[in-house]
């Protein structure tokens, strides 16, 4: 196990890792208990490519945060797809861009609306938004729309409003070494060449964004899994050959921790490994990330549509709905894709003094085939992690009690 990012960039904080023998480690305990829905992921973990990362919060005698870290299964080299959990940096670096961009004296927010252009054939991808009360298109309205319902659209339009090369340049400068984002969740897509960006006030152009070309060809390589499953199905036809996910999407779990903990404790990480937000960017990223899903007016969500209150909450009450009451917060981003189920999650209750970071993936695709929609999500996936939350939080309430 590589603990790479907090040792190379010497960041401020006391994190303790803590050994993973049955003794010490509460996670195996919790993975070795009684919970049925536990069980049935615990009987097989290899197959189910469990990894799950636990961290603690408390404060020093002078005030100073603590975290301690225990992990389950966790293997930076073991490869999980993490699906719409790639929208979390996506969202803060458009946010890091646009600061950049106001800097250089370019007047756009994250309110400032703008069109997308299709540079090939001029060809408008986007002017409004009907899930906006006025109709705008905004890059707040789609941050919004990440972190209610995970909106594949809205990171599209983020993902080439930053460009491929920079997304992971950044990524790779704030230590993000197990990470590589390499494309969009629109089928076809140009993932090199982005399109064109325009922001607009009643009058004029603010902003034109022209196409920009990626220079550097992404490829996952070293990682243990990248061939997966037995088959997938394409164009309707099923391929007896293993998926290959070796220019998929690819974020490690503590990388994904550690962006959830650069929103929450920035101070703890020095400057060039966080991501540069204002102190509104922090508040408005931490305001949305910890919404329930029917708790946003604009957008709005309905019941009658299909969606309810922990419709991206998988930790506590994903095997739940209706159980969402505001005690306890979820900061977080889910992933839900081929059959792995993915959190990565700041949960906080205040009234008990609670505070800890839990990030889990689990893999439920009993077929071993991709694309044919026959994944174990509701049977297994969403009641282990719903399981795996409750059991650490009431883990976290024994001790203070």
């Amino acid at each position: 196990m590589r603990n790479i990012h907090f040792k190379k960039y010497g960041i401020l904080l006391v994190l303790i890792l803590v050994s993973a023998c049955q003794k010490e480690n509460p996670l195996n305990k919790i993975m070795a208990g009684e919970d049925p829905k536990i069980k049935a992921i615990a009987g097989s973990i290899d197959a189910h490519n469990v990894q799950i990362l636990y961290t603690t919060v408390s404060k020093d005698t002078q005030g100073r945060s603590q975290l301690k870290s225990w992990s389950y299964g966790l293997d930076e080299n073991r490869y999980f797809y993490p699906a719409s959990t790639a929208k979390f940096p996506i969202v803060l670096l458009t946010l890091e861009k646009l600061n950049a961009l106001q800097k250089q004296g370019v007047p756009i927010t994250k309110d400032t609306p703008f069109h997308i252009i299709n540079s090939k054939d001029m060809g408008y991808i986007a002017q409004r938004d009907s899930t906006k009360s006025d109709g705008l298109l905004t890059i707040g309205h789609l941050i919004k729309k990440i972190f209610l319902v995970s909106d594949n659209d809205a990171y599209n339009y983020l993902f080439d409003f930053l460009g491929t090369d920079y997304i992971n340049a950044t990524l790779q400068e704030k230590g993000f070494n197990n990470t590589q984002i390499h494309h969009k969740f629109l089928f076809g897509a140009d993932n090199q060449s982005t399109w064109e960006y325009v922001f607009f006030d009643d009058k004029d152009t603010l902003y034109h964004q022209a196409t920009i070309l990626a220079k550097n060809e992404l490829k996952n390589q070293g990682l243990k899994g990248l061939l997966a499953g037995v088959g997938y199905l394409e164009k309707g036809s099923l391929v007896e050959k293993p998926m290959d996910f070796s220019q998929k999407n690819s974020i490690s779990i503590r990388d994904l921790e550690g962006m959830v903990q650069r929103v929450i404790l920035p101070e703890m990480f020095p400057t060039h490994a966080r991501f540069d937000l204002a102190n509104e960017d922090y508040e408005f990223v931490r305001y949305w990330m910890s919404r329930n899903t029917l708790e946003s007016t604009d957008p709005e969500y309905r019941t009658q549509d299909g969606y309810f209150d922990s419709y991206v909450k998988f930790l506590i009450f994903g095997d739940v709905p209706g159980q969402m009451d505001g005690k306890v917060r979820i900061y977080n981003k889910v992933g839900e894709a081929y059959g792995t189920l993915t959190d990565t999650a700041y949960i906080v209750s205040e009234a008990e003094d609670i505070a800890f970071f839990l990030t889990a993936t689990v893999f439920v695709n009993e077929n071993q085939v991709f694309n044919d929609d026959q994944y174990e999500y509701e049977t297994l996936g969403f009641p282990f992690l719903g399981a795996l939350g409750r059991a650490v939080l009431a883990l976290e309430r024994s001790q203070k009690n």
